[in-house]
């Protein structure tokens, strides 16, 4: 009988850890984050890129011009290749008169190149990691354009205030509006998602919209936070110590901010809350299986409050930093053509929403759009109305392979043909 009792009770277990096993979800063979690991996780989003060129070769190659020539000029364009021109010069120690040796040539047209890729750069890593920090939280943001904008409102509208303002709290307070005002937008999706199950896919969307046509009645002609010309409908130029300093070039030039910085701090913030702190921790544990993370008492509605609103921070900043960077100024015309969100969109899912994934995406993105801009590209080579459009295509491409799980194909080829 006690044979029989031990089996009874063995049984029982094992139903208990089935239905345990059933809540808490797949295995973590299964899940989708950890088909993608190791060297597969390398190798698909390069696989990726060529395929996107390629395809976009195959494009260039259809309009009559050669896709190598192309491709070239477009790499001159973005001024990567100043890496590659290494010889003996000076360079002007940032913020002095003083100069020192330097292997590359700061003053040279790969440089202004590179200034201007760097410049396009910073706000599609912040854009980007908008993306990322959600997508851990299960969360799909589509709203970091609605979020960049509102950051960029705030930080005009403060920008233009306080001229009596000390230069270093200016600019500070500029960027934390835009980083707030980014979070606070940002956080309506979350709330909405946490209390009433709305889908944040198109309460964002939804959000995104708002965002465009009220910047466009405060910027518009008669709008609350026009500039002083009644004709033009665009805004004042933020004030002198509202600007963030030129540590590269020069400042009438579009030069170098030292925003391009804080974008990078911000991805090594990125990588420090996701991997090794509280939030970070509860955060993945909600993206895996909130129903999992909410037997083990972890608040799955404040996750995905925060998950939002810090997404929403990003976002904002990377609106301030190019307010207070290099723009300057925004007009009706700029709030309906701009991009810059759904660009960082890209960049996350190429980037697998990792730090250097996204610093690295949001780069090749900021280098193409540059390298295409009708001011690079020589029309004899290709005409430069269409560069931009070759931009667009590839970048379409890379979200249309990145939907086609490369990665995981690879993995089924490898396990197919081992058998």
């Amino acid at each position: 009988m006690s044979g029989a009792d031990d089996n009874v009770e063995l049984a029982s277990s094992q139903d208990d850890v089935s239905q345990l096993e059933g809540t808490l979800g797949p295995a973590p063979s299964t899940h989708f984050a950890s088909r993608f690991d190791g060297f597969t996780g390398i190798i698909a989003p390069v696989l990726t890129t060529i395929l996107a060129f390629l395809v976009g070769g195959l494009v260039v190659a259809l309009t009559g011009k050669n896709p190598i020539k192309v491709y070239h000029a477009v790499w001159n364009g973005t001024g990567l290749n100043w890496f590659f021109h290494v010889g003996s010069y000076t360079a002007r120690i940032p913020f002095t008169t003083a100069h020192m040796w330097f292997p590359w040539d700061t003053a040279s047209i790969a440089a202004q190149n590179l200034q201007q890729t760097l410049l396009i750069t910073t706000p599609i890593i912040l854009t980007g990691l908008a993306v990322a920090f959600p997508f851990r939280c299960g969360l799909f943001n589509i709203g970091g354009q609605g979020q960049y904008l509102v950051g960029t409102i705030f930080a005009v509208w403060l920008g233009t205030s306080f001229s009596g303002l000390n230069p270093f709290l200016h600019v500070l307070l500029v960027l934390l509006a835009g980083a707030v005002a980014g979070a606070f937008y940002a956080g309506i999706a979350g709330i909405l998602k946490a209390t009433v199950g709305a889908h944040e896919v198109i309460s964002t969307i939804m959000l995104n919209w708002i965002a465009v046509w009220v910047g466009a009645y405060l910027f518009g002609q008669g709008g609350p936070l026009q500039g002083s010309q009644p004709a033009i409908p665009i805004s004042n130029d933020i004030v002198e110590g509202a600007k963030l300093p030129v540590f590269w070039g020069l400042k009438l030039l579009q030069g170098l901010s030292v925003g391009i910085f804080i974008a990078i701090a911000m991805l090594v913030v990125y990588w420090i809350v996701i991997n090794r702190t509280t939030l970070g921790y509860e955060v993945r544990a909600v993206g895996f299986n909130p129903e999992s993370a909410r037997y083990s008492g972890i608040s799955v509605a404040r996750n995905y409050f925060l998950a939002m609103a810090i997404a929403g921070g990003f976002a904002g900043l990377g609106g301030a930093l190019d307010i207070t960077g290099w723009q300057y100024r925004i007009g009706e015309n700029d709030i309906h053509a701009s991009t810059i969100g759904f660009i960082g969109l890209a960049a996350a899912l190429l980037g697998r929403n990792t730090a250097l994934g996204v610093g690295l995406a949001s780069l090749l993105f900021g280098a193409l759009i540059n390298g295409t801009s009708g001011r690079q590209l020589d029309p004899s080579i290709f005409r430069p109305d269409l560069a931009g459009n070759l931009t667009t295509i590839i970048q379409g491409l890379v979200i249309l392979f990145v939907g086609l799980n490369l990665g995981g194909l690879l993995i089924w080829l490898r396990k197919r043909f081992s058998t």
